[in-house]
């Protein structure tokens, strides 16, 4: 027996989907839905997990939160008629048991329905548009439709959007995952997955050479004579925060560089425009932003206060998004296959769906490059500091896509 559901959602429809998440259905290969085996009466046959063990019924949720099913089945499809604790509470022993709701299509283990599902952490990030493009020309290649999952920087929402995905794809791609570790196994278990840009014990994973990129970014700094450099910190659930970080403390430390951190602060241009004000307190020669979007924030605030870059800092971004080289002066980044790693990660899923044996040990790595534009030079030997006053000035509301200078 499986929980009732109140709502339907449409797996090919762009609208929201029912308890939070957002969904969109990119153009892809027909999917072959109609060819799973309808239920009579709307009753549909108990899952299994990929290890063959009969998954946690809406009655063995009740039994271990000690409430009826009915209340189960409100927390998940009503959550405001149920008491907020009673519903946390039933939800994290779901979560702990490996419960999963039930939405309108039910695809069982073994049973094909040509759909995967790529989650990624933001959609206004222009980071993911060529991992988007990349992973659905791999999926129509093979004759698969891909869903596209939007968190918006949640864990829950994230959580939430596999809980009905996992039920209906044969596959998933975790792109940049902000949830733990422990949950992405669990996810592991059900369905055939893979992470992009994090590493994460017993999964399948593609990253990008975090550790060479930033090594390329220090010496290049470095041969321009800058001796101090500032590191914008990314979100602090960020995997690849953490691996740039540690990358920069060894490059530094090799070279005998100073190194001081700033942040955590938004992967986005308004995160960039806040460190700006930041760093007028505690101003270097250069700074490596977390990504793009930060850096491009960055320049907006320099801009603002009449802040030159180059000629008083040098500004290294990550990822070579579009518009980094829109903006004046062009964006120094580190360039990464965007393209690539969402073919990569989408090409290892479809293996593993077709019965390959996930990779153990290392994940597979993607070289990154430095493309150097005008936003780095020689530090300036009389170099500015930003006046208090000025940084007041340092504009509140940035928007995506001003161009900077």
């Amino acid at each position: 027996m499986l929980s009732r559901v109140n709502r339907t959602y449409c797996p090919s429809s762009a609208s929201q989907p029912p308890g939070g998440g957002s969904w969109l259905s990119p153009v892809g290969a027909g999917s072959r839905l109609g060819n799973v085996p309808a239920s009579r009466g709307g009753s549909v046959a108990a899952s299994t997990g990929r290890d063959g063990q009969a998954a946690p019924t809406i009655y063995d949720v009740a039994r271990a939160a000690g409430v009826a099913a009915s209340t189960v089945s409100r927390a998940f499809a009503r959550p405001g008629r149920v008491n907020a604790d009673t519903a946390g509470r039933i939800r994290r022993i779901a979560l702990e048991m490996g419960y999963r709701t039930n939405p309108v299509v039910r695809v069982p283990l073994g049973e094909r329905s040509s759909m995967i599902a790529l989650a990624i952490s933001d959609i206004t990030n222009p980071y993911y548009f060529e991992i988007i493009r990349g992973a659905q020309a791999a999926a129509m290649e093979a004759g698969f439709t891909m869903l596209l999952a939007d968190a918006q920087e949640s864990d829950q929402l994230e959580r939430e959007a596999l809980d009905r995905a996992v039920q209906t794809v044969e596959g998933i791609v975790l792109a940049s995952s902000r949830m733990s570790d422990t949950s992405i196994r669990m996810t592991a278990k059900l369905r055939p997955l893979v992470v992009l840009n994090r590493v994460v014990a017993g999964v399948p994973s593609v990253v990008t050479d975090h550790r060479h990129g930033m090594r390329q970014a220090v010496d290049h700094l470095y041969g321009l004579g800058h001796r101090h450099i500032t590191y914008l910190a990314g979100p602090e659930a960020a995997w690849s925060d953490g691996i740039r970080w540690q990358a920069l403390r060894e490059a530094t430390s090799e070279l005998g560089l100073r190194l001081h951190r700033l942040g955590p602060y938004p992967p986005t241009v308004r995160g960039g425009v806040a460190a700006a004000d930041d760093f007028s307190r505690r101003p270097t020669s250069a700074v490596i932003a977390y990504n793009d979007l930060v850096a491009l924030g960055l320049l907006r605030g320099f801009s603002a206060v009449g802040v030159r870059v180059p000629q008083d800092v040098s500004v290294v971004g990550f990822d070579n998004i579009f518009g980094t080289d829109l903006v004046t002066p062009g964006l120094t980044t580190l360039a990464a296959p965007l393209h690539l790693l969402g073919r990569a990660a989408v090409q290892g899923l479809l293996a593993l769906i077709a019965g390959g044996q996930p990779p153990v040990g290392a994940p597979v790595i993607i070289p990154t490059r430095l493309v150097v534009r005008a936003s780095t030079g020689q530090p300036c030997p009389a170099r500015v500091v930003l006046p208090a006053d000025r940084a007041d000035r340092l504009p509140q509301t940035p928007s995506v896509g001003v161009t900077a200078g």
